[in-house]
């Protein structure tokens, strides 16, 4: 991907660029801006944010979920003599994310409202930098199917991913026959020592300050339940092809090693770096080569030692319950997975708006699984409505708690 002097830079739409990984995104853009072009940008209801994003990139589209947020923007950049048309809607994410001027997306969209667009990248044959996990999540083999269809080149984003991905062979059809399995590490989250019985009084804010990243309030739940690490076992599963039986999840607190590959002669190959998402998203935007992420390097004089814990130790796997909803999920009808990640995103808004407790977000994941029926999918209009049929039981089990 090495380009000269008189080379075009390369397009990029960020799909959720006022999120924490679309603006990590832009910062190791704007270090390389004779390499990368912003052609769109996509937001929730983060106005002023995206003004900035705006006028300092200027983008020829951009695209807001809401409504409001978009007339709002609209005025603003009206206001300020900026010619660019905000558009609303699921089609115009769509539209932003397969456009033919577009070379990459970065799909960063949370949740499964991003599922659609990122389809249509792949249809597409963009170039797609994944950090959306519900693509494969939810979408999984449809979204695959996607892929291949169009001619997608796929390229994971989160940190685990991005790490299994630097230390796998180059060649594909090599990793089930050289692989022997594949080791996700995990932080542990800020609960990894909580007692277990105390945890029905985790308040939202401590479920929010994670020890070593900093997320989104979704993501950072998600990362103290540790149902983040069950979703991207799920997404491991589907991006590298090893069967669920081959893939580990292993606690490491200082989040230096991102995860790691062990081979058939029983070596491991391990992707170690500072806690920072600027380090996977320059190598994806950068791959096959490597480029300057604006992350500070590891100093290994300072660097405190190492420590593993398995899920057998401390309690662990009572603490993390969710966590072997993964391989229960993956063993089970294609489309079940779709229902762990709907239910969870419930579950999660309902813990956030105080109306159920932390200890609670497994129940309802455990139930819906547990209850929901799985039939005939085939299509991503199959797949929504089984995430859409989720969220109403979710729902359900949340008013009943809640009431």
């Amino acid at each position: 991907m090495s380009m000269s002097n008189n080379a075009q830079p390369q397009r990029i739409t960020i799909l959720g660029s006022t999120g924490s990984i679309g603006v990590n995104t832009l910062d190791v853009i704007s270090r390389h801006t004779d390499r990368f072009e912003v052609f769109a940008l996509t937001g929730a209801t983060q106005v002023d944010l995206m003004f900035q994003q705006c006028v300092q990139f200027k983008p020829s589209m951009v695209v807001m979920a809401h409504v409001d947020a978009s007339k709002q923007l609209q005025e603003k950049l009206d206001a300020h003599g900026l010619d660019i048309k905000v558009q609303t809607g699921a089609n115009a994410l769509e539209d932003v994310a397969s456009h033919p001027q577009v070379d990459s997306v970065m799909a960063a969209i949370v949740g499964a409202a991003g599922l659609k667009a990122c389809i249509a990248a792949a249809l597409s044959g963009k170039r797609l930098l994944l950090a959306n996990k519900e693509a494969l999540v939810v979408g999984a083999d449809v979204f695959l199917k996607a892929v291949q269809q169009g001619g997608a080149t796929l390229i994971p984003i989160d940190s685990e991913h991005s790490a299994i991905f630097q230390s796998l062979p180059e060649d594909a059809s090599t990793w089930e026959t050289r692989v022997e399995k594949i080791i996700l590490t995990a932080s542990g989250g800020p609960f990894r020592r909580r007692d277990v019985a105390s945890l029905k009084d985790v308040t939202p804010e401590e479920a929010c300050a994670h020890p070593n990243w900093v997320m989104g309030r979704k993501i950072s739940v998600d990362s103290a339940t540790m149902m983040n690490k069950a979703l991207e076992v799920i997404e491991a599963r589907y991006l590298f092809g090893l069967p669920p039986e081959r893939l580990e999840v292993v606690i490491h607190p200082q989040s230096v090693i991102h995860s790691m590959v062990q081979y058939r002669d029983t070596s491991v190959v391990a992707q170690l770096g500072t806690p920072d998402m600027r380090v996977p998203i320059a190598y994806g935007l950068s791959w096959p080569e490597r480029m300057a992420s604006g992350a500070n390097a590891l100093d290994f004089q300072s660097l405190a030692d190492m420590s593993f814990e398995s899920l057998d130790d401390h309690g662990h796997r009572e603490r993390f319950a969710g966590l072997g909803l993964a391989w229960d999920a993956l063993r089970a009808p294609l489309g079940t997975t779709a229902i762990l990640n709907a239910a969870n995103e419930v579950a999660v808004e309902a813990f956030l708006t105080r109306r159920i407790r932390f200890d609670q977000i497994h129940h309802v994941n455990a139930l819906c699984l547990n209850t929901q029926l799985v039939s005939n999918i085939s299509t991503i209009e199959d797949l929504l409505a089984l995430d859409e049929r989720t969220r109403i039981l979710a729902l359900s089990c949340v008013n009943k708690w809640a009431s």
